[in-house]
């Protein structure tokens, strides 16, 4: 059963024995899924926010003029005005750089057809074209929320593999994050919490532990 006593006994035991190594580990979850994944409604591709912080630096690129810029340039790790869009469009290297470097975007709405003229080849493969929000958005929430953000996606095969934390953060945060991720699952899913067939945790270089019998 996957109940937070379960999953509190293995992100303690998937702790216990991770060897140390030179930097801090990612504690990641691997759920097996009871799908058929030729049917393309059972493939999910969606940004999920974390109660609690990934542990890690998520980098966040806000695409805006104006006071929407000047506020995003006090929590954004990048901000990228209509000018730069331009610029990068007439350099594709450059614009692959910066697409790759940076997790999540967010761009002032009446940017967007602007960020799919001159990035859309870049970021759609990626999976990195940005959210719209208002010139009036509070972009501070905004990026809070996405550096706790994660990806759950599914591809050919019916598993998910999703970051949750680090080793170095609090059990109880991380019991949080992974129970967050499984409710979020049982609304998305179709047959719910019985469409997973099977969940594992393990450190970046440790051994998977399975959760629950």
């Amino acid at each position: 059963m996957l109940t937070t006593d379960a999953i509190a006994k293995t992100v303690g035991e998937v702790k216990a024995k991770s060897k140390k190594r030179k930097f801090v580990q990612s504690l990641d979850l691997a759920i097996n899924l009871n799908l058929d994944m030729s049917k393309p409604e059972n493939r999910l591709n969606e940004e999920f926010p974390l109660p609690n912080e990934r542990g890690k630096p998520v980098k966040v690129g806000v695409i805006a003029e104006g006071e929407l810029a000047l506020q995003a340039k006090k929590v954004a790790d990048r901000v990228i005005t209509k000018g730069d869009l331009e610029e990068l469009a007439k350099n594709k290297k450059a614009a692959k750089k910066i697409v790759e470097e940076y997790d999540f975007f967010v761009a002032q709405t009446d940017l967007m057809p602007l960020v799919g003229k001159y990035l859309g080849t870049v970021m759609g493969p990626r999976g990195k074209m940005p959210k719209p929000i208002p010139v009036n958005a509070p972009v501070q929430q905004v990026v809070e929320s996405l550096k706790r953000t994660v990806r759950i996606r599914t591809k050919e095969k019916p598993v998910i593999h999703v970051t949750v934390g680090t080793e170095e953060m609090e059990d109880k945060k991380l019991v949080e994050n992974i129970e967050a991720v499984l409710k979020f699952l049982e609304r998305k899913l179709e047959r719910g919490l019985a469409g997973i067939k099977s969940v594992y945790l393990k450190t970046t270089m440790g051994q998977s532990v399975k959760i629950g019998v």
